[in-house]
């Protein structure tokens, strides 16, 4: 119960590493309000769900109200909205509605809700935010995602210049990079793939592994990992952990 009586707003928190992340917080005693885009099938009893597309202002706004309503203020915000819907083919393929769905998603989602929230916490003297990039942010993949891999790097230095502002007044920021992860989309895309080159799962995973450059683990990374992950950097255990970015990539980065 290493989050019993915290107050932790999940955006994106009904599918993939989002929807872990609200099961592991909530077995861990937090409060959880949580967001998607659509009505979600299954709902954890104890969960507070709030439809809202957070690529938009007026999404941030549902959120935001919403969570004055019931709490007043939030203990901790863990943004995991993001993605991308760009069509493959490089740079060219990119107009400027699909460079601005990216940044809105990707980005501006977490600044949003940040500029919300954040001075209840800083009020309050207390607080933990942890935003949800990638490893793409280093590791760009050319053919569909640019705009996403730049758009989650531009999260990444925010969150950092966050961090410095904000630390002093006790509110921690830090950053999560997942490598690929093997969520429900995964799957789909998985099977989808494996259809079209008339092969199984396993050989349209291994070719996917072989396209990041390999994965030393021999395999993606599952949500629920990515959630013990967040629930750690969200507890007192991480008190001194702030500004700090923690990949879990399986080893695919190559670099330092």
């Amino acid at each position: 119960m290493e989050l019993e009586g915290k107050k932790i707003l999940v955006t994106g928190g009904t599918k993939g590493i989002g929807a872990a992340i609200v099961r592991r917080f909530s077995e861990a005693g937090a409060q959880v309000i949580t967001t998607a885009r659509g009505e979600p099938s299954n709902k954890l009893d104890n969960v507070i769900y709030i439809q809202a597309d957070l690529s938009t202002p007026q999404g941030s706004e549902v959120v935001s109200s919403q969570v004055a309503k019931h709490w007043k203020n939030a203990d901790g915000i863990v943004h995991v909205v993001g993605g991308s819907a760009a069509p493959p083919g490089g740079f060219v393929k990119l107009n400027d509605k699909e460079w601005d769905n990216a940044i809105q998603q990707n980005l501006m989602a977490a600044v949003r809700l940040d500029r919300a929230l954040l001075p209840a916490m800083i009020e309050n003297g207390k607080g933990g935010i942890i935003h949800v990039t990638s490893i793409q942010r280093v590791l760009p993949l050319y053919e569909s995602t640019i705009a996403y891999a730049a758009a989650k790097a531009a999260l990444a230095n925010y969150s950092k210049a966050l961090s410095k502002e904000v630390g002093p007044k006790g509110v921690r920021v830090n950053t999560i990079a997942p490598g690929w992860v093997q969520t429900e989309a995964t799957v789909n895309f998985l099977q989808t793939l494996a259809a079209a080159n008339g092969s199984d799962i396993e050989t349209a995973r291994n070719n996917v592994m072989q396209a990041l450059g390999g994965i030393p683990i021999g395999r993606p990374a599952f949500p629920e990992e990515v959630a013990e992950l967040a629930a750690f950097l969200m507890s007192d255990r991480a008190i001194s952990i702030h500004g700090a970015e923690y990949v879990i990539d399986g080893g695919t980065v190559p670099t330092v």
